[in-house]
């Protein structure tokens, strides 16, 4: 009995650390990522964005100032319709 509770104890560290390891680059409490501030490695967890078109997304970035709405990131090129309705639910400016 003493066994299994000491595994349950560390199955609820480990995932409770994962969740805490996992969130650092999700906009607080919305578990989205925020596309004004995330790093090309954060943007390379959404579903279809590889770490080139990560990178694509920080440099439109930095070149034109901040995202004002999830949809402008369809400026970036390699990000079409279908990619950002891949995204969308993942994503956010922020506000």
């Amino acid at each position: 009995m003493v066994k299994s509770r000491k595994h349950i104890v560390m199955a609820m560290v480990v995932c409770i650390l994962l969740g805490f390891a996992s969130s650092g680059w999700t906009a607080e409490g919305t578990g989205k990522v925020n596309i004004n501030s995330a790093s090309v490695e954060e943007m390379s967890q959404l579903r279809g964005i590889g770490p080139a078109i990560a990178q694509r997304i920080v440099d439109y970035r930095d070149a034109n100032g901040n995202f004002r709405s999830v949809e402008d990131i369809v400026n970036v090129r390699g990000i079409g319709v279908k990619t950002f309705e891949n995204i969308k639910g993942g994503i956010t400016v922020g506000h």
